[in-house]
């Protein structure tokens, strides 16, 4: 998987967690949590969303990386680049 296609599966799991908003308005580098008004239930959503999708065990102590697009799509491309 590369960054860009993490990056777009990223941003399908946010627009299916919260339909509302725009996440590919924002950088990849802002806070979702401040940039698209997300809580930390989101944050946990999206985690399981892409667990479940990518069949992927995503650890307690790397959720920090997904409070952000890049983060998160950085997270996946270097978990598929290892596998």
């Amino acid at each position: 998987m590369t960054y860009q296609e993490a990056r777009s599966i990223v941003i399908e799991e946010i627009e299916n967690i919260a339909p509302d908003v725009a996440p590919v308005a924002i950088g990849d580098t802002e806070d979702v949590r401040e940039a698209l008004d997300l809580d930390s239930m989101d944050i946990y959503n999206l985690i399981a969303a892409l667990h479940k999708r990518l069949e992927i065990d995503i650890p307690d102590k790397d959720a920090a990386q997904f409070v952000t697009i890049g983060g998160a799509a950085r997270w996946l491309d270097e978990y598929t680049a290892r596998q």
